[in-house]
């Protein structure tokens, strides 16, 4: 098992940093909105975080997609960097507290310096040899034939782009990856959850127990990439740079205290094609270099449209902004992080999109956000009323909130997210539930002592009840989460709502009586009939 972090050890979450040849995807913004929701969850609990991000920019796929559009490579990867990959983080929200880039050089000298490190280590990790075999260019991977697909033209595939591979016959370096493969059993054994969820982890071991080839860590046939420090004739191999992105950007080389507070990462997100290179290659580049691996490395799974993977090249991606545009940054957030079990494979359809948008977010907790408002409003002129003496159907929705607390947050750190939020979303059906059984509304026309007393400890209870929903979904929808907090009056109160802690937010009781409370605007408003 990992060991414990320091006191002052910040929470370290990564997204894969993205490949630059062509616009971010809806696959890409899902990875960016799971690592954005579990480090807000984190910020959350008041806990230091950090969440990086960014984007890999060197190897031979960027050189071809750049001279495909008549620009160098550096020139491609600035356009599209500006253009697109930054601006996607704002179209979902994401609050990355650093982006990186591989043509950085607060990165590239690093990356030098750590293979340098592990060539003079004296272990004879890094030697000179050949090359010669099948290489995918869009995975920039090498691959090994008993991998491949058979075209019935005779060509062989990768199995993961069903495109044609490529024959090369390189003089390279290579890492010992081999002599690796024990340590790294070790570790999986030692520690069960590095590799999440289990499909992966069983996939990795079985990858290692079946033999490790040693790495080609270099390139000679082109130049687009970070210079071997000890022969400039080459270039490093897109991946072993890519990975270090994780080490380089919190201080690697350059500030031993800030890498302390940091590293090991405590969790890399990753999409499932991309698994080895972070459960295999990247581990033993760190044992070999004598830095600590990091806690877990989660692999995601694909993203479906029309039962196909989601591909540029088969035209079946989707940009963010086409469905923020329609629904709303939060309403995309909670729909790809609700629907689909993390970890495993999900289909986006915008029928489905709709159907959950209306009935889970625009007639549940906005049609509740508005109803306790408007009664409020209604009954009380905008002033939140005594809570009264509660019974035992007000006692229960206190109970469940703490309920939903503990369940939803033992869910996070699994990794769980789809059922944190499902927990979330019962809760608010409950409240809702609670509304239907009171009647408020009947309770209203009894104008005794008796009844008001009653009318306030319903509104009172269900607004309360809402705080707690507004805590515990702010990671995930935090515009909605900001307007719901201004809607129950709680700043002025309670205070900001992200110095609110999580794991406190079942104390009952929390909103005050006589806060203002103000309907406001639809926290989602009704869809356009063309959605």
């Amino acid at each position: 098992m990992p060991q414990p972090s320091p006191p002052d050890k910040a929470f370290y979450i990564t997204t894969p940093i993205y490949y630059v040849t062509a616009p971010p995807s809806i696959g890409n913004a899902y990875t960016t909105v799971a690592a954005d929701m579990i480090a807000r969850w984190h910020r959350q609990r008041q806990q230091p975080t950090w969440f990086l991000t960014g984007t890999d920019e060197h190897g031979e796929k960027v050189m071809r997609a750049a001279a495909e559009h008549q620009l160098s490579p550096q020139e491609w990867t600035d356009r599209l960097v500006e253009a697109e990959w930054k601006p996607m983080l704002s179209v979902v929200d994401a609050s990355n507290d650093d982006f990186i880039r591989t043509t950085e050089p607060r990165h590239i000298e690093r990356v030098r310096d750590f293979w340098q490190t592990i060539r003079s280590n004296g272990n004879g990790d890094v030697y000179s040899g050949r090359y010669e075999g099948p290489y995918c260019v869009d995975c920039e991977e090498f691959k090994l034939p008993g991998e491949l697909l058979d075209a019935p033209d005779g060509r062989q595939l990768c199995p993961i782009h069903s495109r044609p591979v490529e024959s090369i016959s390189e003089k390279n370096y290579f890492f010992k990856l081999s002599a690796y493969a024990e340590r790294l059993l070790q570790l999986y054994e030692r520690d069960p959850t590095f590799v999440q969820p289990e499909s992966a982890r069983n996939e990795v071991v079985a990858f290692v127990q079946g033999g490790l080839q040693d790495l080609s860590i270099s390139r000679s046939t082109f130049d687009w990439g970070i210079s071997v420090p000890w022969n400039e004739s080459h270039v490093l191999y897109v991946w072993i740079d890519a990975l270090l992105n994780y080490v380089t950007a919190i201080g690697y080389g350059t500030d031993d205290e800030r890498f302390a507070k940091m590293w090991p990462a405590d969790v890399h997100l990753v999409g499932k094609d991309i698994l080895r290179f972070h459960a295999v290659i990247w581990p033993a580049m760190l044992m070999a270099a004598g830095v600590d691996v990091p806690h877990r490395v989660f692999a995601n799974g694909w993203l479906t449209v029309g039962g196909q993977k989601m591909s540029k090249s088969t035209a079946t991606a989707i940009h963010p902004s086409e469905v923020v545009d329609t629904f709303g940054s939060d309403a995309y957030r909670y729909y790809f992080l609700k629907t689909i079990s993390f970890g495993s494979d999900g289909s986006f359809s915008w029928e489905h999109f709709s159907a959950v948008y209306t009935a889970e977010l625009a007639n549940g907790l906005g049609n509740l956000a508005s109803r306790v408002a408007a009664m409020v409003g209604r009954y009380f002129d905008g002033i939140l009323p005594d809570p009264g003496e509660p019974g035992l159907d007000e006692q229960m929705l206190a109970t469940e909130l703490v309920r939903t607390v503990a369940v939803a947050d033992a869910a996070l750190d699994r990794l769980a997210l789809h059922e944190a939020l499902g927990a979330i979303e019962a809760y608010v059906s409950a409240i809702n539930g609670y509304l239907t059984e009171q009647e408020p509304w009947l309770v209203s026309k009894d104008e005794s002592d008796t009844g008001r007393n009653r009318l306030g400890t319903i509104l009172y209870t269900a607004a309360e009840a809402l705080r707690g929903v507004a805590v515990l979904h702010n990671p995930t929808m935090p515009k909605t989460c900001a307007a719901l907090w201004e809607l129950l009056g709680a700043q002025d109160s309670l205070g900001d709502l992200a110095r609110q802690d999580l794991l406190a937010v079942g104390r009952w009781g929390q909103l005050p009586a006589g806060a203002r409370v103000t309907k406001g605007e639809p926290l989602f408003p009704r869809l356009p009939d063309e959605a």
